[in-house]
């Protein structure tokens, strides 16, 4: 594209060399701008074609490109293509310059930094305090702990939950007893890289960030410290 003009976002590094998608990826973005509405859900989105495809995948179970190595499938090559570099390759290039946070993709590298480090979390709950960086977190929460919807059912018990990924570490850990995250100091294993941090921070490090204003109980996790409160 030699001598093509670029046409730059004002508001973040992203650039094209079409000036209608530089238009559709402000009004989408940064004005909220989401003309083309599902009939079956309330998923809207800024182009024709995206929601061509959510149709496609999401309430007709189209999926064609199928990862070779696992049971993964998705309705976008590009999905596809991220999933084996990220999940089988390990490639994960985009790395936070504050923690230890890599991504195989720069979008949800920058709702990291954004969530994480500078504790922007716009999307909030208007029932509970709860805040989120991503609006799909918001819509999960609500209709998970305030509308008790939970799809995802267990084959062999009886959990339920409103993930897919979380059905999918539960039957691993639970029901295959897999548990790939090692603590190095004990022998403590999960199935979920996060709860190893957890684990270590609170544990063996002894970071408890979450303090009780009525007494001295404090804790790793903000759960655990709503319980206490409660209790």
């Amino acid at each position: 594209h030699e001598g093509k003009k670029v046409f730059k976002c004002n508001i973040c590094d992203k650039n094209s060399i079409w000036k209608h998608a530089m238009k559709q990826h402000v009004a989408s973005v940064y004005e909220g701008k989401k003309p083309f509405k599902c009939e079956v859900c309330d998923y809207s989105c800024s182009q024709k074609s995206n929601l061509k495809t959510h149709v496609a995948s999401v309430h007709e179970g189209n999926k064609p490109f199928k990862c070779e190595v696992c049971d993964y499938s998705c309705s976008q090559k590009s999905n596809l293509k991220t999933h084996v570099t990220s999940v089988h390759e390990g490639k994960k290039p985009f790395k936070c310059e504050v923690c230890d946070y890599k991504s195989s993709n720069k979008g949800h590298l920058k709702t990291h930094v954004a969530s994480v480090h500078e504790g922007k979390k716009p999307f909030k709950c208007e029932v509970c305090d709860h805040t989120f960086s991503v609006k799909r977190n918001l819509k999960v929460h609500v209709a998970s702990v305030h509308e008790g919807k939970r799809p995802f059912k267990c084959e062999v018990c009886d959990y339920s939950c409103s993930l897919k990924s979380t059905l999918k570490t539960h039957v691993t850990s639970v029901h295959e007893g897999k548990k790939p995250f090692k603590c190095e100091i004990c022998d403590y294993k999960f199935s979920e890289k996060c709860n190893l941090k957890t684990h270590i921070e609170s544990v063996h490090e002894g970071i408890k960030p979450f303090k009780c204003d009525m007494c001295d109980y404090k804790c790793s996790e903000k759960g655990n410290m709503k319980q206490h409160v409660l209790a």
